[in-house]
């Protein structure tokens, strides 16, 4: 079943109530990009009351039933897998490089240079990194060059997990182009960030990083509690994800930007607008950066303070449109 037979499959009874304005696109689809209420109201643990059908969440302005999602949003990714990496180019001006780059120069600790050329001779305390949701390995490839090219260091293995086949097949691609390909430093696993592949024990992971991923999993307590489990005590977990922008006059510039034109630029580029209208939508629905900061605090990390900046929880980037969470297993 293709994504838009899958978008298209959901009742229409299940959109929560938007906005009366809406812009309708010019493209061969004549896709109708619903612009959201200035006050979007989402759920923090991505799952609503309970109905006579069951637990039901959002996918996107649609809520559906929990067991659902996880297909709705693997048909997006699979659909747009190939795409994926000159989409983000095109969404953002090319600025999504300057956040990852950031976020990764946050995350990632000094490291021992390598005594060592070779990585197949690692040393035995080899600094570990879990990425989620990394498919494409743009997160995993930026630690591995940061950590060799800031400190000297090939003593550290990234594994990506990652629930869509595609996404990794995109990956294996990117990384068989690189230095990395066919040594430890990296690898790639088919896996659930809500229940994590069995070999990731307890109290193994130095660094676990999701990037512009979390948003799609149903259930944000869920995701943060695997990331707790695994990571060993001290261990950091850093969150790069949409946020909210508070600038009033910049927030709306942004949404007109979003709701009209990324679909359009979806539908060009990768031949699919739905999927693009899911993945604008999905980031109204995200909590907002104190909302999401607490929700790592149940999860048991350590943070910053409940503000943005030195001293906080969170950093934002580019006025919020993307802001960068971080905290502490203590």
């Amino acid at each position: 079943m293709t994504t838009r037979h899958l978008l298209r499959s959901i009742p229409n009874s299940t959109k929560p109530r938007l906005a009366s304005q809406s812009i309708r696109c010019i493209s061969s689809s004549s896709v109708i990009c619903q612009l959201p209420p200035s006050q979007t109201p989402h759920n923090a643990s991505s799952s609503s009351s309970s109905s006579s059908q069951g637990k039901t969440t959002h996918f996107g302005f649609k809520e559906v039933p929990e067991e659902q999602k996880e297909t709705l949003v693997g048909s997006v990714f699979s659909s747009v897998a190939s795409s994926y990496d000159v989409m983000n180019d095109a969404m953002s001006l090319g600025i999504h490089r300057i956040w990852k780059d950031s976020f990764v120069s946050s995350m990632l600790p000094k490291l021992s240079p390598s005594l060592h050329q070779d990585p197949n001779q690692a040393q035995k305390q080899q600094f570990k990194c879990l990425d989620v949701a990394g498919g494409t390995g743009d997160i995993a490839l930026r630690i591995l060059d940061r950590a060799r090219e800031k400190f000297g260091s090939r003593d550290i293995q990234v594994e990506i997990v990652d629930l869509n086949q595609g996404m990794l097949d995109e990956g294996r691609k990117r990384v068989a182009k690189t230095l990395y390909y066919n040594t430890p430093q990296i690898t790639f696993t088919h896996g659930n960030a809500q229940a994590l592949p069995s070999h990731i024990a307890d109290n193994s992971i130095d660094l676990y990083t999701i990037a512009f991923g979390i948003r799609n999993c149903t259930s944000l307590p869920a995701v943060l509690s695997e990331a707790y489990r695994v990571l060993k005590p001290g261990g950091k977990i850093g969150v790069l994800e949409f946020g909210k922008v508070s600038n009033p006059l910049f927030k709306e510039i942004y949404r007109q930007y979003s709701f009209q034109f990324i679909p359009i630029m979806g539908k060009i580029l990768a031949g699919d607008s739905e999927s693009y209208q899911y993945l604008v939508e999905s980031i109204e629905r995200f909590p907002t950066q104190p909302e999401f900061a607490q929700l790592m605090r149940d999860a048991g990390f350590q943070t910053g303070q409940l503000r943005e900046g030195k001293g906080g929880a969170w950093t934002d980037y580019t006025n919020g449109i993307a802001t960068a969470w971080t905290g502490v297993k203590a």
